[in-house]
């Protein structure tokens, strides 16, 4: 071997310059913390990304540490350094897939009353104004304009919005800093101007009492737990209102919503297995709440009511896993709340899950999924005469909306595939006429022709078969030579619809495949998808997006190496995950405000998710065999000296969700263990939370970043 003899000087002058990428490659402090739990020793070198002061910090981000901030910004950094010669390229995205987005767009009213209620878009707007217009003609009237009240803010996004019975005022509520305390308004639609009923850290939105003197809202505590209910009389001193309902077990969510008829406010108690229902009269809003069913671990149950006394319940009671609908008399079950007067509507069929019910005056519809697709069904409800609303296409996805009325024959529902723009058609439940009312347009044109989609089924480990959906154009080669973005999710129950997304086009339309990974943990084949995809079975959902990126790769629709991975949230732990467990099979993995320090969250209480989810991932505080569970895959703690695909975590420092450290917590200890210098960058939001930027286009910029990304490390660049 020579020998180099050169002076370190001579050789240091000699050697080429760091890029700034490599000067900008930030390195984390460790200051160790060790942990003791059942025994467990666990030393935690970045635990201080963890702000003490987090809840303060979620309303004045100004209030971080100085050295937490100065590590996210120097990550931040680093990724622009890394990714600056994806610049036009980033630019280029943006204005694609603005271009695709009728920038002056609106919903189909609904119609409620005297008014149709909706959303509409000006051009160049960044938020909704929220509309109305008269049922039958005439000038249309801007309620809330998202834009104007978004002025000087960095973040504001509108939440929900419920105008009063009489049409007279809007309680509607909004979020400035990210961190989902939203404050609760009441606008006079006469002047348009707010009362000075100003309430703050709320849950978002109100419920009107039938006679409009009194809106229900949900209060957030300071760790961002809906704890209490409250009922407020427009005009008065928000400091006056009354504790309606009061939840002590920190392990549960609630709620406050309305029945279609508008018979009863409905207070909804619930964590990720079990729930519970109390009413209140709408016409008589200062009663006490009525029990339906005391709560019962595992018994999931949600309530509507046909406007004549008799209530129609959603459950999954009694052995029926993919639930079924019970009807029982108001009187009794609120006199003697229980189960004993249920009575079967529609029964438990295995491997039917029903999704979600809606009453109407003459009809129920629900909403559910069989065989993988979901369908609307309409219930006659005077002869129990039903029949289902069908579609041709191979995957599709589904939506149904309530609308304001109950006493009609129409409802309203929309239809997409990953090749079909959105449809809103209004259907007619007596003739089965269905009226297309809008579709979804694409400003710079759309060929629905151009593209494929299909669903194929990958064999997972244990013999099951994971679906997945597939996008690309016609002209692609499925040779392996195509780059392909795979999705997957796989947490509480939520089923990924295959749906029309304009950003994704300008992956597929630059040669990508794009994929959605239907892994259990979702509902994707039924409830026993969820099931077998949670606590002690949770690395089934790692599995099955593992054999679904190598049955693409094997099937020559992709190879290994061009695969990029993105997920988000809990779909982000995912990621994690499979980094771990079979970073080979990657070529690139995006995970976007990811769940990732999944042992040490769900180990603290405090945190604002910690107790309510429990049930879905185990209580590690409690149960030794849920920690070592929980320690088997949670990502941060699995991370191990091997190479490591290239790697873009996104986080927003106001996320109440997934806390920012998570990701930061994450990234450090990946750049300390790997053994590969891949790309690894960390983009934190400083000035958003979970959803990330909240104005439309401003989103766009940072799809344009993560879809630049897998073009980068894929060669598409």
């Amino acid at each position: 071997m020579l020998k180099d003899t050169r002076s370190p000087s001579a050789a240091a002058a000699q050697a080429p310059s760091p890029t700034a990428e490599e000067r900008s490659v930030p390195q984390a402090a460790k200051h160790p913390v060790a942990h003791t739990v059942h025994g467990r020793r666990r030393v935690d070198p970045y635990d201080w990304l963890r702000a003490s002061n987090w809840q303060e910090v979620m309303r004045q981000p100004e209030t971080l540490d100085a050295e937490i901030r100065g590590f996210l910004e120097a990550e931040n950094a680093h990724l622009e350094a890394g990714m600056a010669d994806t610049a036009d390229l980033q630019e280029t995205l943006f204005a694609e897939m603005k271009g695709r987005i009728k920038e002056d767009d609106s919903t189909v009213p609904s119609p409620d009353g005297p008014f149709a209620y909706g959303v509409s878009y000006v051009t160049g707007g960044q938020h909704p104004r929220l509309v109305r217009e008269p049922r039958e003609g005439g000038a249309e009237e801007v309620l809330i304009d998202g834009d104007r009240e978004a002025e000087g803010k960095a973040y504001f996004r509108l939440a929900g919005a419920m105008h009063a019975p009489d049409h007279s005022r809007l309680a509607w509520a909004c979020d400035d800093t990210g961190s989902e305390f939203y404050t609760l308004r009441i606008r006079d639609l006469a002047t348009g101007k707010d009362l000075d009923d100003t309430i703050p850290d709320t849950g978002g939105g109100g419920v009107w009492s039938a006679c409009g003197r009194h809106v229900f809202y949900v209060h957030l505590d300071a760790n961002h737990r809906p704890s209490k209910l409250f009922r407020h009389e427009v005009g008065s001193d928000p400091t006056s209102d009354v504790l309606v309902y009061e939840e002590s077990d920190p392990g549960f969510f609630m709620g406050v919503g309305k029945t279609q008829s508008g018979a009863y406010l409905t207070i909804d108690i619930h964590d990720h297995e079990t729930s519970e229902t109390w009413l209140i009269p709408a016409g008589d809003p200062t009663a006490a709440p009525r029990l339906v069913a005391p709560r019962e671990t595992g018994v999931e149950y949600s309530v509507e009511d046909d406007g004549a006394g008799r209530l129609f319940i959603l459950t999954n009671a009694g052995g029926a896993e993919d639930f079924r609908i019970v009807t029982a008399l108001a009187d009794e079950v609120l006199a003697s709340p229980g189960r004993e007067t249920w009575r079967d509507l529609v029964p438990h069929k295995p491997g039917r899950l029903i999704l979600s019910h809606t009453l109407y005056a003459k009809h129920m519809v629900r909403l559910e999924r069989e065989d993988g697709l979901p369908r609307i069904v309409v219930h006659r409800i005077a002869d129990a005469v039903e029949h289902p609303i069908s579609f041709a296409e191979e995957a599709y996805s589904l939506g149904l909306s309530d609308g304001y009325e109950f006493n009609t024959n129409r409802i309203r529902f929309s239809y997409s595939s990953m090749t079909t723009p959105a449809q809103v058609f209004d259907y007619d439940m007596e003739t089965r006429e269905r009226t297309l009312r809008k579709t979804q347009e694409v400003p710079s044109g759309h060929d629905t022709d151009a593209y494929v989609t299909r669903r194929i089924h990958a064999p997972a480990e244990d013999g099951e078969t994971v679906p997945v959906t597939l996008l690309y154009r016609k002209d692609t080669p499925l040779d392996g030579s195509a780059p392909c973005l795979l999705y997957g999710y796989g947490s509480y129950g939520i089923t990924i619809p295959a749906s029309f997304s304009t950003t994704c086009l300008s992956l597929v339309d630059r040669g990508f495949v794009y994929a959605i990974a239907h892994v259990r943990g979702g509902k994707d084949k039924g409830f026993r998808w969820y099931r077998d995809g949670r606590r002690e079975k949770k690395v089934n959902t790692f599995t099955d997006f593992i054999a679904a990126a190598r049955h693409l790769a094997s099937e020559n629709i992709t190879s290994a190496d061009r695969i990029v991975a993105q997920g988000g949230s809990a779909g982000g732990m995912l990621m994690g995950a499979v980094a771990n467990m079979a970073p080979e099979a990657f070529g690139g993995i995006i995970a976007e405000v990811p769940f990732v320090d999944v042992l040490n969250t769900m180990l603290d209480d405090t945190l604002p998710l910690t107790p309510p989810e429990w049930p879905e991932w185990g209580n590690p505080v409690a149960s030794e065999t849920d920690y070592d569970t929980i320690a088997a895959y949670s990502p941060y703690d699995n991370v191990v000296a091997q190479a490591y695909p290239p790697l873009l975590a996104v986080g927003g420092l106001t996320d109440p969700r997934v806390t920012y450290w998570e990701p930061a917590k994450w990234v450090a200890r990946l750049r300390e263990l790997r053994t590969n210098d891949a790309p690894l960058y960390l983009k934190t939001n400083m000035e958003a939370g979970h959803g990330g930027a909240s104005g439309r286009f401003d989103r766009l910029k940072e799809v344009a970043l993560v879809y630049a990304f897998a073009l980068k490390v894929t060669g598409r660049s």
